[in-house]
């Protein structure tokens, strides 16, 4: 190809020429259009796929950072163990005045450690929520991958549609797209 007027066409220029000045068929036509929307829609569902993919991840971490605030706690709450029960050794081994100070810490250490437990045990359950947050995100995050894979293949069976000419393909083309919105639909819903 030249800018000085001389031009040398290939062999899909006489093609491409005649469809833009012809119109081309109306085959050709809606299946291009067919798949350029299933591109779309499968770019949406990538992206869906991403942002639960994203969730799940968020999730899971927060409940690891539960789960280790809780173990925090469960360890203040041996600590707390440890000296209630020095205090009641003390308690045994002293009279008098140390006596009941030693019985005072005891009933301060029980109480502390009730507080103490009643925080681990909220710091878990909260750790449990995330989890199964975190797994609904996943199962969700498939349903998207399923579906972006399906209209990947009803994409490719198009463009061999294309190629080919062989109608009796638009049987798969319509197929797996009808399983790939459907499954898109079931993620849509966290079915």
């Amino acid at each position: 190809m030249s800018g000085h007027g001389f031009h040398v066409h290939g062999p899909h220029d006489h093609q491409v020429e005649h469809v833009a000045t012809h119109g081309g068929d109306s085959f050709t036509s809606r299946l291009a259009v067919l798949t350029a929307i299933l591109s779309t829609i499968g770019a949406i569902f990538g992206y869906l796929g991403g942002h639960s993919q994203n969730l799940a991840l968020l999730y899971k971490n927060e409940a690891a950072i539960q789960k280790t605030s809780a173990s925090n706690q469960w360890n203040y709450y041996q600590a707390k163990s440890n000296k209630q029960n020095l205090a009641e050794l003390s308690m045994v081994l002293t009279k008098g005045d140390a006596q009941e100070k030693y019985r005072q810490d005891v009933v301060r250490y029980k109480s502390e450690k009730e507080e103490i437990k009643a925080d681990a045990d909220k710091l878990e359950a909260l750790s449990k929520e995330a989890d199964k947050k975190s797994e609904a995100e996943m199962h969700v995050h498939g349903r998207w991958a399923m579906a972006t894979t399906l209209l990947q293949i009803a994409i490719a069976l198009s463009a061999i549609t294309l190629l080919t000419r062989k109608r009796w393909m638009l049987v798969g083309v319509f197929g797996a797209t009808g399983l790939g919105l459907l499954v898109g639909v079931l993620g849509f819903l966290h079915i």
